[in-house]
């Protein structure tokens, strides 16, 4: 059997191949691939040949999949629902009002438990 040398770590923002990433995430290239046609948020560079670049943020995007998939049990529907959701979740802080009625919630329920501790 002969060993490959092990080749250096990339450093965190780099680009990585298809391959690279399907290594470093134990995914088959063809998940991979497939994944990019039900996400459409999964955009990998393509250059000359169709050869994918991924950049730091799909990495990003392939892991968080991956967890959904594997270890938080939902369905490549569900996923898209969830990532659905957040691109049309206002980014930025909440306004004042949302924080002040968020605290007057939270405020009320701790007055509710400590009657029920009391």
């Amino acid at each position: 059997m002969v060993m490959q040398p092990l080749l250096p770590a990339k450093a965190d923002g780099a680009y990585r191949t298809i391959g690279e990433l399907s290594r470093e995430t134990g995914l088959p290239q063809h998940i991979l691939r497939y994944w990019e046609t039900r996400f459409p948020q999964l955009k990998p560079l393509q250059r000359a040949g169709n050869r994918r670049y991924y950049r730091p943020e799909d990495v990003a995007l392939v892991q968080r999949i991956a967890t959904m998939l594997n270890e938080d049990g939902y369905t490549i529907r569900g996923v898209q629902q969830a990532l659905m959701a957040e691109r049309k979740r206002p980014s930025g802080p909440l306004p004042a009002s949302s924080i002040d009625a968020i605290l007057s919630v939270r405020d009320s329920l701790a007055r509710a438990l400590e009657q029920d501790l009391g």
